[in-house]
């Protein structure tokens, strides 16, 4: 297994970040129809922004290491991983909230949605071996 890069580790949480943050602003007044608790005003993004770049690193970290598991890290199988972690956790978290908690399925959808960008992402950038 190779060593987790943090510089690779630290873009990766930050390119989350931000595409998370623009999945958020593009579907955020739906997900204030479906859901009083995204209505109204939220947290500070002071307090926000800090709390999703570590949950975002903590994310990377574990992909890198999973990654440098893998016996070639070409595009495709980075990606592969990425896909495979989202259908194995978000996917699976957000279908027993539908199922057993009565979230409205576009609501888990969107979630789902902003997992699969961010573990494609992450995936992509701590993932890929420079040589393959």
């Amino acid at each position: 297994m190779s060593a987790v890069s943090p510089l690779r580790v630290a873009a990766a949480a930050a390119a989350a970040f931000a595409a998370s943050s623009a999945w958020y602003a593009a579907f955020g007044a739906r997900l204030a129809r479906l859901d009083d608790a995204y209505a109204g005003p939220g947290l500070s993004p002071a307090v926000v922004a800090p709390v999703e770049l570590v949950r975002s690193g903590v994310v990377a970290t574990a992909v890198s290491l999973l990654a440098g598991g893998l016996p070639a890290r070409g595009p495709r199988q980075v990606l592969a991983l990425g896909a495979g972690l989202w259908a194995a956790f978000p996917v699976v978290l957000l279908t027993g909230s539908v199922v057993h908690e009565k979230v409205p399925w576009q609501q888990a959808a969107i979630h789902g949605g902003d997992w699969l960008v961010k573990l494609l992402l992450v995936s992509a950038v701590v993932g890929r071996d420079p040589r393959a």
